[in-house]
């Protein structure tokens, strides 16, 4: 007996009553399938015609396992694809032989169910009918969610697709969970998951783990979709990663479907902008053009007085970085005098206090709030998504939700300038460089410094050690002869922490004693500035227009950046800084618009282009006179490595926190 002609029922009034019933339901599935086929034009994809035998691919047998229907997307060949349409609704006149056994297998689920299993081909977390096809077709019809089948799957060559590489994490995902329904199209997404489940990479899930994730996938996914999901190019998995960075999955238990939805409302414009090419709108200068008359003015809200907030860690009497920050609120005080009300909220050092000074600060009106670190991050977006009125900004690069703006200064402008004098004040042609941490934009600012070096001293070579690492690399370079070094950047504009030498590029003396020579410094107050003008004149909803995350990275040429010179320089080597400098702010000089290669050898730019603000943000390869690399997660000090999950250049191939629970 054909198992496309299994019937379970054996009575025959039964039967017949079952089959009418069938015939019922076969007329109305032919009618949408060729109302969807005369749409859309689309049949079933064929396994065959993407991959073949010549492409000697291993195959895997998986067994018997019930399957996501929703993911049966094609056959294995292309001998059926004309009775079906792309999600197999029957397509042939209701007198043929293919209508009459697709009428008894329906009989047999409206009696008893179909039961045996299919056989399909698995690839890339898709599957492909080998036999079953009129199986698939009645089970889809009536809505099954999954089937039993026989799975062979076939791996594809590894390789640094982002798709093949985050295929083979499922396989790892897939092992510890027994799901198919999560397929991920970038890497780092089951680790991202499973964090947020509060589950470890490998470690095995319980049969009421796997029930209970089911059905709050389930839950979650049909009120994406109810809310216009279907229409994005974003699968539900996704959305399900935002959501959970905001929200605990047990939550999912506890909402009304509404509920549920409302949830997701306010974090649409963050899904949408994760449908982008480019996520991020990266603006490297102020939106200065303002809104031209009383209408313009009232219809973008500007108010009349701004509450201004700062939330920030520890305290600027034991955080220099905190201290810099403070120093930007009281330029904007005096800068904006009445126009403005700030207030100050310090000890932000962990989630749960910094969520509660956001709190507070929205509680006594704040209507615009600053938090001045990449960790705070998480958490901005949280109290950003609740208080969809009020303008939150944080500290860092390349955060992807329009719930909340970034900024940053393109200090790679300053490091250029300080490469140039270290080259040109290094003797025997070595030059010491520390780096903080591998995030974004710190790559940038070692191949700005090495290019600034190859500038003055075509011979310069810069030995790059990590102040994230263990060990004393400042105490290293000194005992390597080293004698000029590229220390930290001074966080403010106090000359005091660059003479002090433990801040900035300084020279070595034959007597150990230390010589500051420069250092590029952040020049918060004016960053402060160019954002609170921006909603006092209305130009704030100018960078709002595209469905994009939006990061200031503004420089020199924003005030944003400077360059401190040490008095100790040469007369000749201060001109020469100065004429960078100015040319910097002009915008005449660019590091990156000259040739350019990497450590491996690849042309980086062959001097005819500039190269693009994301692709020196996003840098992730260092210049060819540079020796040292960038450090991997795990060699990183615990106390660095919270910064670099959040921004490292690497995020995708960094196992997160575990964060919720299943």
């Amino acid at each position: 007996m054909q198992t496309d002609y299994y019937i379970a029922n054996s009575e025959f009034g039964g039967i017949a009553m079952n089959r009418q019933e069938a015939r019922e339901e076969y007329a109305r599935a032919l009618k949408a399938g060729l109302k969807e086929y005369k749409e859309q034009q689309r049949s079933p994809r064929v396994l065959d015609e993407i991959v073949s035998e010549k492409d000697a691919l291993s195959t895997v047998f998986v067994g018997t396992v019930e399957i996501p229907v929703e993911q049966i997307v094609g056959t294995k060949s292309a001998g059926r694809i004309s009775a079906f349409t792309g999600t197999f609704l029957p397509l042939l006149d209701d007198n043929t032989e293919f209508a009459g056994k697709w009428v008894e297998l329906c009989a047999a689920h409206l009696s008893d169910g179909i039961r045996d299993p299919i056989t399909c081909v698995e690839y890339l977390g898709e599957f492909y009918v080998q036999e079953g096809n009129k199986r698939v077709s009645v089970m889809r019809w009536f809505g099954a969610a999954r089937i039993p089948a026989v799975v062979t799957r076939i791996l594809p060559p590894v390789s640094q697709e982002p798709r093949i590489k985050a295929y083979y994490e499922f396989l790892d995902f897939y092992e510890q969970s027994g799901l198919y329904r999560i397929q991920y199209r970038a890497p780092g997404n089951y680790q991202r998951l499973l964090s947020r489940l509060g589950k470890d990479p490998g470690e095995s899930w319980t049969e009421r783990e796997r029930r209970a994730f089911s059905a709050g996938f389930q839950y979650f996914r049909e009120a994406f979709l109810a809310l216009g999901g279907k229409n994005l190019d974003l699968l539900p998995e996704e959305a399900l990663l935002l959501w959970l960075k905001v929200h605990d999955f047990k939550e999912l238990s506890a909402l009304t479907a509404p509920e549920l939805k409302q949830t997701l409302v306010p974090l649409w414009d963050d899904l949408i902008a994760l449908t982008q090419p480019e996520p991020v709108k990266v603006e490297t200068a102020p939106v200065t053009k303002a809104k031209p008359n009383i209408i313009s003015r009232i219809i973008t809200a500007v108010p009349d007085r701004l509450q201004v907030a700062f939330v920030q860690p520890q305290t600027p009497e034991n955080s220099l970085w905190v201290k810099a920050h403070d120093e930007g609120r009281q330029y904007i005080e005096e800068v904006f005098g009445d126009q403005i009300a700030v207030r100050s909220y310090f000890h932000a050092d962990s989630p749960a206090q910094t969520q509660a000074l956001l709190e507070q600060a929205v509680e006594e009106g704040a209507q615009v709030v600053f938090t001045t670190t990449p960790p705070m991050g998480s958490d901005t977006l949280k109290a950003a998504l609740k208080y969809p009125k009020v303008r939150f900004l944080n500290c860092s690069v390349n955060v992807p939700y329009p719930s909340i703006r970034t900024y940053y200064s393109r200090i790679y402008e300053a490091k250029f300038i300080t490469g140039a004098i270290a080259g040109a004040m290094a003797k025997n042609d070595v030059i010491g460089y520390v780096g903080s941490y591998p995030i974004y934009g710190v790559p940038a600012s070692i191949n700005a410094f090495a290019l600034g070096a190859q500038m003055t001293n075509p011979n310069a070579k810069i030995r790059l050690r990590w102040s994230c690492l263990p060990g004393s690399p400042v105490e290293d370079f000194i005992r390597d002869g080293i004698r000029v070094i590229s220390n930290r950047d001074v966080p403010t504009r106090d000359k005091k922490y660059l003479d002090f030498c433990n801040y900035g590029t300084y020279l070595v003396g034959d007597d150990g004693r230390l010589s500051s020579l420069g250092s590029p410094c952040w020049v918060w107050g004016k960053c402060y500035e160019n954002v609170i003008r921006s909603i006092l004149t209305g130009t704030w909803n100018e960078s709002k227009k595209e469905a994009r995350a939006v990061n200031y990275w503004w420089g020199m040429d924003s005030g944003v950046a400077d360059v401190e010179l040490s008095e100790n320089l040469p007369e000749g080597v201060r001109s020469l800084a100065n004429m960078l400098r100015d040319g910097l702010r002009r915008g005449t000089i660019d590091p990156f618009a000259r040739q350019i290669i990497a450590q491996d050898g690849t042309v980086k730019n062959d001097g005819s282009r500039t190269l693009s603000a994301d692709e020196v943000l996003r840098m992730d390869w260092l210049c060819r006179n540079v020796e040292g690399s960038i450090p991997a997660f795990d060699e990183i000090l615990p106390y660095s490595q919270r910064m670099v999950r959040e921004l490292g250049v690497y995020s995708a191939d960094i196992p997160p926190e575990k964060e919720g629970s299943l």
